[in-house]
């Protein structure tokens, strides 16, 4: 009689990688919104600074760090999943999937405190309120010429198409890669990726990674952080358009 151990483990390594997929996807669902909350908190203590009321910023400021903590939290909790729904392989013994979890988080965590203070979404908090009083000066400990980062810069890796050449503020379907984390046009970076020429290279020139159609998605971070990246545009026209006319004044 064949052995029918092969396919039942074939299965199990399915449903468990299935499983830690839609885990994963949920987590990435908390991480957006958890990003949602960090904007509205942006943009109030922004209204309170212009009202000189401090007190309110630096309680904006903590409830900001503790989000950035829960989502990096969440991070490590969708990566250690994610990787064990990857490599897991059904053995003899039981599976504690709560240890290899647990193992998982405590080495994607180390040292996640100070990562958490340097943090772009805090950084973006504080330079945003920075930018209230002394817009255009190096916040306190750094020089003018080591800022290449500002409250009006994107979290985005890419902000155009490599294969369209448009914008990603001007993308119809924006899709994201899960490995490189490049960003696309959708049906053009589907094309490539079945292309027999590009071997499923990622079109970013210097990025080494294979895309996979699976793999290359419409994340829930994705939409919120080229909203964003479009209000900061505009933000950036309109104070082109002041400092004009303060000048032309």
């Amino acid at each position: 009689m064949a052995s029918t151990s092969a396919p039942r483990n074939s299965a199990a390594c399915g449903r468990i990688a299935s499983a830690a997929s839609t885990l994963s996807s949920d987590n990435q669902t908390l991480i957006a919104e958890i990003r949602r909350a960090t904007i509205m908190m942006k943009e109030t203590a922004v209204c309170f600074e212009e009202d000189n009321n401090s007190d309110r910023v630096k309680e904006l400021e903590a409830g900001v760090l503790e989000l950035v903590k829960a989502s990096d939290d969440c991070s490590h909790l969708s990566n250690a999943i994610q990787s064990i729904g990857n490599e897991y392989q059904p053995g003899a013994e039981l599976t504690n999937f709560n240890k290899l979890i647990e193992d998982r988080i405590e080495r994607l965590s180390a040292g996640s405190s100070s990562v958490s203070q340097n943090h772009p979404w805090l950084r973006q908090f504080r330079e945003a309120v920075w930018n209230v009083h002394h817009a255009g000066q190096p916040m306190p400990g750094e020089e003018q010429e080591d800022i290449v980062m500002t409250s009006t810069d994107s979290n985005l890796l890419n902000i155009t198409c490599p294969l369209s050449g448009k914008p990603v503020t001007e993308l119809a379907e924006p899709v994201r890669s899960m490995d490189c984390k490049h960003i696309y046009e959708k049906k053009p970076i589907m094309q490539h990726i079945r292309s027999k020429n590009s071997h499923g290279r990622c079109p970013v020139t210097g990025c080494p990674k294979t895309l996979q159609a699976e793999r290359v998605v419409c994340d829930p971070l994705l939409l919120i952080e080229i909203d964003e990246l479009r209000s900061m545009s505009k933000q950036r026209a309109r104070a082109d358009v002041i400092e004009d006319f303060t000048q032309l004044s």
